[in-house]
């Protein structure tokens, strides 16, 4: 990809606080009442929807420790047993569901996320696959996949993963050079994740993801160029490349970052230029917002091909109609509903204890929420968006995005809006002139989201 020249004026002007839209609407403007009630209702609509095919997300909470840069929703622990009983939560959750939507539901994608979900043990990887297996329909075609911690990697959980049906697993990189792994407390030896990459490859896996963060404290030029090539050289299918987002207020274990070391929004924003750069000049393509893959990757295909799917755990190409999320802080995706579980550990299994679903939150999606959903999706995912897309009412939606057009972010073609090669680094803020919800929050003066650049 040729380099675009980026008006420094440009990037402060877009440089707000934005959503990456996994979904819309975004959390934070989940304001209705909701709770376990609404939930089985959903399910029970869901029920009758016997032919739709489900994505299964399940989120496993522990971290032997927590990294400063953290914002995932996690439980330290230091004893792998600690995490029986949280098994044991998990399956009444998933009784308490399939005695609603009934057994045997065909599964299209499972993700395990966390947290680490590599802290599990053999036996406990062997336990959980067998509750999921005994409750829903895994045909050939479903995509299991997981995130690991190569720091916890052993050839044996490899293969005992692979053998229950797993074949894509994603690494936790975040960057390679000592400096910033001490100041954002993960030391991770580049030969460590090297032999983890390795094994898993030769243990089988099929799709091998490495995650990147950008805009870390002590991240250079220099070191995150060697950073990405640290990163080339281990050949993953794919990469996902994350905008670092500093919000101590919200996230108290980022205090222990130094904010004087933070890359200027104007170095960080050069940072992602240069992953861009780097990754697409080594035959990468570059997917909708972060991610990058190889030409022969499914998920470029998805991309070129115009079937590539956004939901809460980002980009897919398994997308399915509903989404279920189980153990703390998960998020589904179901009949119309959001829901999210509480997330804290404690609380999850109190609520599950008394045989209570554990929501926190949710949101029913109005017709107004549907339309803009999936005008956003469209954005994120194919770069367009198609003037039959348009939110209604269409003169208001076509007005708000006219100063991107000016600004040279989108063009109007004969049969809707494309996003130019300049528009392609702004393209969360692009979604952002659809959102209905961001004035009121912008209003409410809410630091819900990390900084768009």
């Amino acid at each position: 990809m040729p380099t675009v020249q980026v008006p420094t004026e440009l990037i402060a002007r877009y440089d707000t606080p934005g959503p990456r839209y996994t979904s819309y609407p975004t959390v934070p403007a989940w304001k209705g009442p909701f709770g376990p009630a609404d939930y089985r209702e959903g399910l029970v609509e869901l029920a009758g929807a016997e032919a739709e095919a489900l994505s299964i997300y399940v989120h496993i909470p522990f971290c032997g420790y927590r990294c400063h840069y953290c914002a995932c929703t996690i439980t330290v622990a230091r004893r792998p047993e600690i995490a029986d009983a949280y098994l044991d939560r998990l399956e009444r959750e998933l009784d308490l569901v399939t005695e609603i939507l009934g057994r045997d539901r065909r599964c299209r994608q499972l993700h395990l996320g966390g947290g680490t979900p590599n802290f599990l043990t053999l036996a406990q990887f062997g336990r959980l696959s067998g509750m999921l297996e005994s409750r829903f329909a895994f045909g050939p075609e479903a995509e299991r996949s997981l995130e690991a911690d190569p720091r916890l990697v052993t050839r044996e959980q490899l293969a005992t993963v692979r053998n229950l049906g797993f074949r894509r697993i994603s690494f936790g990189v975040q960057d390679f050079d000592p400096a910033v792994q001490a100041a954002i407390g993960r030391p991770q030896p580049e030969a460590l994740v090297r032999e983890a990459l390795d094994l898993a490859r030769e243990t089988g896996f099929e799709g091998i993801n490495i995650d990147l963060v950008y805009g870390l404290p002590q991240q250079d030029p220099n070191r995150f160029e060697r950073t990405l090539q640290a990163a080339l050289a281990l050949r993953p299918d794919r990469v996902a490349c994350y905008n670092y987002a500093h919000v101590p207020r919200v996230r108290h274990n980022q205090r222990l970052i130094d904010a004087s070391a933070l890359p200027s929004r104007e170095d960080k924003f050069r940072l992602f230029q240069m992953a861009v750069e780097a990754f697409t000049g080594s035959g990468y393509e570059w997917i909708g917002l972060d991610h990058f893959a190889r030409e022969g990757d499914e998920l470029a295909r998805a991309a070129r091909e115009g079937w590539l799917g956004r939901d809460f755990m980002g980009y897919t190409t398994r997308t399915a109609p509903h989404l279920l999320g189980f153990g703390m802080s998960a998020i589904g995706d179901i009949a119309g509903r959001f829901i999210q579980n509480v997330p804290r550990t404690g609380q999850y299994q109190r609520d599950l204890d008394r045989g209570e679903l554990p929501v926190e939150r949710g949101h029913r999606l109005s017709d107004d929420d549907k339309a803009r959903r999936l005008a956003i999706l469209r954005l994120m995912c194919n770069l367009d968006l198609p003037f039959r897309m348009l939110p209604p009412p269409a003169d208001q939606s076509a007005a708000r995005l006219q100063s991107l057009v000016e600004d040279g972010l989108i063009t109007a073609a004969s049969e809707g809006y494309d996003v130019t090669s300049l528009g392609r680094w702004f393209l969360r803020n692009i979604a952002m002139a659809l959102d209905a919800y961001l004035p009121k929050q912008a209003a409410e003066a809410r630091p819900v989201f990390s900084r768009t650049v």
